[in-house]
């Protein structure tokens, strides 16, 4: 569904590009004994979560998988505060044969204890790739695993926890496609689907050429996004309150006349301001959680494509005065990269087993 105005760019909704991965998810789906059992928890009264969480109740009825909400702390009871007893919820839910994702609906106690609740659940039944072993592979662009090494105890290099090139996006035999922070995939697939990825590139580099800048760093959306698409060979800027980082995979200085680049992106601080990575940049995403914060039309490159991730609006009004394409939100897209992580994972679990038998 796309819109647009006599002088203005496209409004982009994330409906036409939720649907192709929707009729994905489907057939996959119907090839299964029996549907993935995804548990929700909900352990604060935010209400953010719980409308998150109905959110991802009514997706999964109307595909037809199985959702469990288990609520702990002010969620409730108003009695309790917030996250008591989450961490147990999420150990027991770890433990549960019947279960094959686990989804944490966050924040809850702020930055650092959240990072570390992340890392509690299983790598096996994470849905939203936030753990670090998901991280590790994501920042060191390994692409394809074994299976196996989600139940290793650490990750000692890229060698031992997959391959960081193909010819293509299907894995080699004996292995299987890593799990993607589900937001950061959601916003690299809105992307392709507007064309900022060339098909004819080859896999693996099909964002050359292009220059994107991220406003907002965190773990969850910002950093991941903008490794993805340096490692997919663009030039990001990463932009944050505090600085701003240039994410690139190539050299500074071309060291000979063929195109070559490092097999993952390298981080280097930027001297550049904001107004000027926006005036050099084709595509904007700002994912920034503050109801006043907003991009400046004035400030975009002509032609860019903006993507808003916030729950309030990063950009003016006027965006589609200098925009080609605007995408307000990727929250439909989310959920089906997030089913599509819940169905691999629940394929994933069953590998080891095959093997040993």
């Amino acid at each position: 569904m796309a819109s647009t105005g006599h002088g203005k760019g496209i409004l982009m909704k994330a409906d036409p590009i939720a649907a192709s991965f929707r009729d994905e998810v489907t057939k996959t789906l119907s090839q299964r004994d029996r549907p993935p059992k995804l548990v929700g928890i909900l352990a604060t009264s935010s209400e953010p979560s719980r409308l998150y969480s109905e959110f991802t109740k009514k997706q999964c009825e109307a595909l037809g998988f199985e959702y469990v909400v288990r609520k702990t702390g002010s969620a409730s009871s108003p009695d309790l505060a917030d996250g008591d007893g989450v961490e147990e919820a999420i150990v027991e839910a770890n433990e549960d044969d019947s279960v094959d994702g686990i989804l944490v609906y966050f924040p809850i106690f702020g930055p650092q204890q959240d990072h570390y609740l992340q890392q509690v659940v299983s790598p096996l039944k994470d849905v939203e790739g936030l753990h670090f072993k998901f991280h590790y592979n994501l920042y060191h662009n390994v692409r394809f695993i074994r299976p196996q090494s989600l139940t290793a105890a650490v990750t000692t290099s890229a060698n031992d926890a997959g391959l960081t090139v193909a010819e293509n996006d299907e894995p080699p035999a004996g292995m299987v496609k890593s799990i993607i922070p589900c937001t950061p995939l959601a916003i690299v697939k809105s992307l392709e689907y507007v064309g900022v990825y060339n098909k004819i590139l080859p896999y693996g580099d099909r964002a050359y050429g292009k220059t994107v800048c991220v406003i907002n760093r965190s773990e969850v959306v910002g950093r991941p996004l903008a490794a993805l698409l340096a490692n997919d060979g663009a030039r990001v800027f990463s932009v944050d309150i505090e600085s701003i980082q240039e994410y690139n995979k190539r050299p500074t200085v071309d060291s000979s006349s063929e195109r070559q680049y490092h097999p993952r992106h390298v981080v280097r601080p930027s001297n550049l301001s904001l107004q000027e990575c926006l005036a050099l940049s084709d595509v904007v995403v700002s994912a920034v959680p503050n109801v006043n914060y907003k991009v400046q039309t004035a400030w975009l490159k002509d032609g860019c494509v903006c993507v808003n991730v916030a729950a309030e609006k990063n950009f003016e009004g006027t965006v589609r005065e200098k925009a080609s394409i605007y995408i307000p939100a990727v929250g439909k897209v989310t959920i089906l990269m997030l089913l599509r992580n819940l169905l691999r994972l629940q394929h994933y679990k069953t590998i080891p087993q095959e093997a040993s038998s």
